[in-house]
């Protein structure tokens, strides 16, 4: 038996977000010590007509309700596209541990572009940050949703 990895199951969810009509971003928030997945999504920004709904904070949200903790600091938070300067806000005040990330977005990314959220001195948590993390099938997966819109 396989297990999918977290970012396996970023990547799904990020599939069934384009299969809603959705920019395909998938987020999965993980507990550190078990690797239990604790919740999952995809951008419903859409969906939901909420510009706030963002697969990393529908993720956190989830994750936060079922803990009944706004804080996840043994959490980590693997997601397909770098994250914006919202998102990058709540992983913050939510204290995640780790954040893997996808794709870089040097248009709207604030972790490694932008603002580089993280790195500002009024940040008051920063997490550990990967990026990088299949790069190319983030990368691959967005293209595509844009090319056959166009």
């Amino acid at each position: 038996m396989t297990t999918d990895s977290p970012m396996d199951i970023a990547f799904a969810e990020a599939r069934a977000a384009a299969d809603r009509g959705e920019v395909p971003v998938g987020a999965v928030v993980v507990e550190a010590a078990t690797g239990e997945v604790l919740a999952r999504a995809g951008n419903a920004t859409e969906a939901d007509a909420d510009p706030t709904a963002h697969a990393e904070i529908v993720a956190i949200r989830a994750a936060a309700a079922a803990r009944g903790d706004p804080r996840l600091p043994d959490c980590d938070l693997y997601v397909t596209l770098e994250p914006c300067a919202l998102c990058a806000a709540a992983i913050s005040f939510a204290r995640i541990r780790r954040l893997y990330f996808g794709a870089g977005d040097p248009k709207g990314g604030a972790v490694d572009h932008g603002p580089k959220f993280f790195s500002q001195t009024t940040c008051h948590h920063a997490p550990q940050v990967y990026g990088g993390i299949r790069e190319s099938d983030a990368a691959a997966l967005l293209k595509e949703f844009f090319a056959a819109r166009r």
